[in-house]
């Protein structure tokens, strides 16, 4: 079984190419929507929502077939086509030009994988199946959504604001970490969960952090 490295991949301001237009390709295109990504789509045809993207300029519609050369500048390359010699050649010339591949239902020709996803603002979890299929992989993220509800987004923003106050009022690193396992484990989470949670302001950080830390 072929095992893929998970990262985050930084796309803001870069090129990334959709050689194809149709479901597949429209999927593709909406994972990158929120990534900053200049996106270009090759293809002839495209589905309804592609064309309303292009209409409004939240993407590059090169609208013909695709020609070698095509991705030129490109930092990545999504080979989403229904036609296997096309698929083939967009990945053929994305490795001779050293541009990160994904090739469409083929995964171990691929240079990445794009998984289910899954976020909640600063809370981002994907799910691989390692070729098991979409449909175990959707399954698996429905899941995980029921799971990881809407209060994430709300607690993570609180635990980062936290993180800074603490980082600018305390030196120690040890006494940092001590006072953020406290915070994890002080029910936050559960009070935002019951639309129990108020927002703290500066006083009542400021005051949170000194009483735990004379503890």
């Amino acid at each position: 079984m072929q095992h893929f490295v998970p990262i985050s991949l930084n796309c803001k301001n870069k090129i990334c190419c959709i050689v194809g237009g149709g479901r597949i390709a429209e999927r593709k295109v909406k994972g990158l929507m929120e990534s900053g990504a200049f996106i270009t789509v090759i293809s002839p045809n495209i589905t309804p929502d592609l064309q309303v993207l292009a209409d409004h300029k939240q993407l590059h519609w090169v609208n013909r077939v695709y020609r070698e050369g095509d991705l030129q500048g490109a930092f990545l390359v999504y080979a989403a086509t229904d036609r296997r010699d096309v698929n083939d050649a967009v990945a053929h010339e994305a490795g001779q030009r050293g541009i990160l591949v994904n090739v469409a239902d083929r995964s171990e020709e691929a240079d990445f994988i794009t998984p289910g996803i899954i976020r909640r603002g600063r809370l981002t979890i994907s799910v691989s199946t390692a070729g098991a299929g979409p449909a175990v992989t959707s399954e698996i993220t429905s899941a995980l959504d029921t799971l990881f509800g809407w209060e994430y987004e709300p607690y993570l923003d609180f635990m980062y604001d936290m993180r800074q106050a603490i980082k600018r009022i305390v030196s120690s690193p040890q006494q940092r970490a001590k006072l953020l396992r406290r915070l994890a484990s002080s029910g936050i989470l559960e009070q935002i969960r019951r639309q129990e949670f108020t927002v703290w302001t500066q006083e009542e950080i400021d005051t949170w952090i000194a009483q735990n830390q004379e503890e």
